[in-house]
């Protein structure tokens, strides 16, 4: 049996070191399909977080779960500068 040491708690300590902070945020779509963009981490829920992107004409979802992360269908990194 694997152990595994990400848990749902643990993405939730990281996202709240990352608060206000900007990111860059990779989606991936499916079907070898991503979107990168930068934002800003700017609201954290207990089932959810809220990015604001930087661009303003971005168009897609700016919510994302916890889970989504564990799954591996959204990574968030710290922007470099």
């Amino acid at each position: 049996m694997i152990k595994v040491d990400v848990t749902i708690n643990s993405i939730k300590e990281k996202i709240k070191e990352l608060l206000g902070k900007d990111v860059i945020v990779k989606l991936n779509l499916g079907r070898n399909k991503y979107v990168t963009f930068p934002a800003t981490l700017n609201g954290i829920y207990p089932s959810l977080f809220t990015v604001s992107p930087a661009d303003k004409n971005f168009l897609g979802k700016t919510a994302y779960s916890y889970s989504e992360i564990l799954c591996g269908r959204v990574k968030i990194n710290k922007a470099q500068l």
